[in-house]
């Protein structure tokens, strides 16, 4: 017995990964979210507003940046029109008074949980013929080959 058998083949796995990209690039599904949660934003502005609602505390700048894998003035340029429209606001921070932490408002929130409303029904409907146990090892699966992923990656950048 080889040393390879049994183990995943990445060749005979790409197709399908590039399957994957395809279908949720041409579904439009964060668009047919935005709409369907009665949101108009851009992409970056949803990922902010999707950052804070996922952290469920506010965030310093920094920190939005980091979970989102971007510079700190690109989340700042979102900031600022996300607060134009009552999304998000600047509070102090508890643990330092000189800075500032980001904070969705009821009405950001809400458009948030909207967004992942209907993001999460199309994923689960997906699944729902699924055993638990299936969806289970999918999601501890799939966690883990994004973390080591982006790990390697990381190292290579």
């Amino acid at each position: 017995m080889s040393d390879t058998e049994g183990r995943l083949d990445p060749l005979a796995v790409l197709p399908r990964l590039m399957q994957l990209s395809t279908v949720l690039n041409r579904s439009h599904l964060g668009e047919r979210a935005m709409e369907q949660a009665g949101l108009a934003l851009d992409r970056p502005a949803l990922t902010v507003i999707i950052t804070l609602q996922m952290a469920g505390k506010p965030l310093r700048v920094g920190e939005i940046a980091t979970r989102m894998q971007v510079v700190g003035p690109h989340v700042t340029r979102h900031l600022n029109a996300l607060e134009k429209r009552d999304l998000v606001r600047r509070v102090a921070d508890p643990d330092d008074q000189r800075a500032r932490l980001i904070e969705l408002t009821p009405e950001g929130a809400a458009a948030a949980g909207r967004y992942l409303q209907a993001i999460l029904s199309w994923f689960s409907e997906a699944v729902a013929d699924w055993s638990v146990e299936d969806q289970r090892t999918f999601g501890t699966l799939l966690n883990r080959f994004v973390d080591d992923l982006t790990a390697r990656l990381s190292e290579v950048d």
